[in-house]
């Protein structure tokens, strides 16, 4: 049975003749927990049936939380990649794996959620780049990415259920008042405290389809879901969204190799001797400013296909990709090149900003956050969105101090240590000697 955008009705009607059932277990946790397990372990053999009997699958079956260890399987994810990347019908109406996440996400459990969350950038990576190059699809299929869409739409319908119609509003202090950390000598009065109120999100409207006018839109939010629970992902599902955004910036563009020198050298004098190999940069260089960086891009006709890629002007002693040797990391990179609204671009700095900045991420996390978020500056400064161009030059500057100053603390426990090691001990003297000069003074 191939999936539809109107199977939401299907899902809806489905969750409301389940509803009696999940308030009756309610009152037992111990069917509660069971049904968990059951709807878990139902999910895990429907994705073996499709991605074929495997040692590491079954296992899964066994475990106290079955839907924890499919969100944590390194193999069922390489499995779904490789299936979604490789097989020709991938993404059509037709694909039981877009089938089986569409399916799962219908059901009531917070922890298969997660499993569906978890392959959204995926998702949204191969449908945004395959959409750029829709015309050379095979013109007998009539939708040939259905699959995906339903599955995209499926997370924006929940959302909408959720906002129930209503904006995302953002409240911001009046600056013309006084700061609530100082004491004013003439008190204003109450009335005129009042906050500005600020839209950050319209109201979703429901959607049956996917327009071309709202596929940003509808996608964007899907992203914004997977912000939301990304502290609870994978470490691999948080690499994944970081190609996913190089992918979609754009990988060929070299300008993401030339902003080293602006971040190190004038900001961090103290630390470029223990910066890492990957934040290398020419210290002849002058400071520049935002204008004059931007001005030694010449844009030229590429070679795939009339992509656009730069011509560095000013190359400042070295090759164009050795100014900043081993930042961008091109064998990262993934899909094509597809426009970046504003609607795109928020989530993706959100992710963004938590793969670089979060304190719990391993360094393989944040070296793919370091990679995306140079090659997405060099793609919103050519496409000249001032307010990208703000917030991912601050997390390139961001993730230049947080590593000088993990620089400066490897350095200072180094030679801790090896002050430490070359410090003389005096000897002891052994106690049977001590105890023989003790004995010799009482005798005399």
């Amino acid at each position: 049975m191939a999936i539809s955008p109107t199977g939401t009705a299907v899902g809806a009607a489905a969750t409301r003749s389940s509803s009696g059932s999940t308030v009756a277990s309610n009152n037992n946790p111990m069917q509660a927990w069971w049904e968990t397990i059951a709807k878990a372990r139902s999910a895990i053999q429907a994705l073996i049936s499709i991605l074929g009997n495997n040692e590491s699958y079954e296992s899964l079956l066994d475990s106290e939380s079955p839907a924890k260890a499919l969100l944590d399987s390194r193999e069922v994810a390489e499995a779904i990649a490789t299936r979604f990347l490789r097989h020709p019908s991938s993404g059509s109406a037709s694909d039981p794996l877009c089938r089986w996440l569409y399916e799962t996400f219908q059901t009531q459990d917070a922890d298969l959620h997660l499993v569906v969350l978890r392959y959204v950038p995926l998702v949204a990576g191969l449908y945004l780049s395959r959409v750029v190059n829709q015309h050379e699809v095979a013109e007998q299929q009539a939708h040939p990415l259905a699959g995906f869409e339903a599955v995209l739409l499926a997370l924006y319908t929940v959302e909408a259920k959720a906002r129930g119609g209503r904006p995302v509003l953002i409240h911001v202090p009046d600056l013309a008042q006084p700061s609530l950390y100082h004491a004013p000598r003439n008190p204003a009065p109450e009335g005129s405290l009042s906050p500005i109120i600020g839209q950050l999100c319209a109201p979703l409207e429901p959607h049956g389809a996917v327009k071309s006018t709202k596929r940003a839109f509808i996608v964007g939010v899907a992203l914004d879901l997977f912000n939301r629970k990304i502290a609870l992902m994978p470490a691999e599902a948080k690499v994944e969204a970081c190609e996913f955004v190089q992918g979609l910036a754009g990988q060929n563009c070299q300008c993401a190799r030339c902003f080293e020198d602006e971040f190190t050298s004038e900001n961090f004098p103290d630390t470029n001797s223990n910066i890492s190999s990957n934040l290398e940069h020419n210290p002849n260089t002058g400071p520049r400013t935002l204008i004059e960086e931007l001005r030694k891009f010449g844009i030229e006709e590429g070679i795939n296909g009339g992509s656009p890629s730069p011509s560095p002007k000013g190359n400042r002693g070295a090759g164009s990709g050795d100014c900043c040797n081993g930042v961008v990391d091109e064998s990262r990179a993934k899909g094509a090149r597809v426009p970046l609204n504003w609607e795109l671009l928020q989530p993706m700095l959100r992710i963004l900003g938590h793969c670089l900045l979060g304190p719990l991420n391993p360094q393989e996390v944040k070296d793919a956050a370091s990679s995306a978020v140079r090659v997405l500056f060099a793609r919103v400064s050519h496409d000249l969105v001032p307010e990208a161009i703000l917030a991912t030059r601050s997390l390139v500057r961001l993730d230049v101090a947080s590593r000088a100053s993990a620089a400066r603390v490897a350095a200072a426990t180094a030679d801790a240590s090896a002050s430490k090691n070359s410090t003389p001990t005096k000897r002891r003297k052994p106690e049977m000697l001590l105890v023989s000069n003790a004995s010799l003074v009482a005798r005399s």
